[in-house]
């Protein structure tokens, strides 16, 4: 299954990580020096739950980012998934 959100649609992105070399001053060299980026991944924070719908009186499978389940307690289960498009 792909990574990404069922409701907010968010999904892994493409980073850099700073690559340094050399020693720190700190520790007797003559200081950290960037040399070059490295890509990196940056992925959701998906989790596969099932949640209650009290409207429809059954549980709905989600597979949603933390964020998104936070959005659901915040608005409710059935208006979130409405507008998602998952009911």
């Amino acid at each position: 299954m792909s990574r990404v959100c069922s409701i907010r649609g968010s999904k892994v992105r493409v980073g850099r990580r700073i690559h340094r070399s050399g020693l720190a001053k700190k520790k007797g060299g003559i200081g950290r020096h960037v040399t070059k980026t490295v890509k990196r991944k940056v992925s959701p924070n998906l989790q596969t739950k099932r949640v209650w719908v009290p409207e429809l009186g059954k549980h709905v499978k989600v597979k949603a980012s933390a964020k998104a389940f936070k959005t659901i307690n915040k608005n409710g289960a059935y208006a979130t998934l409405k507008k998602a498009g998952l009911i």
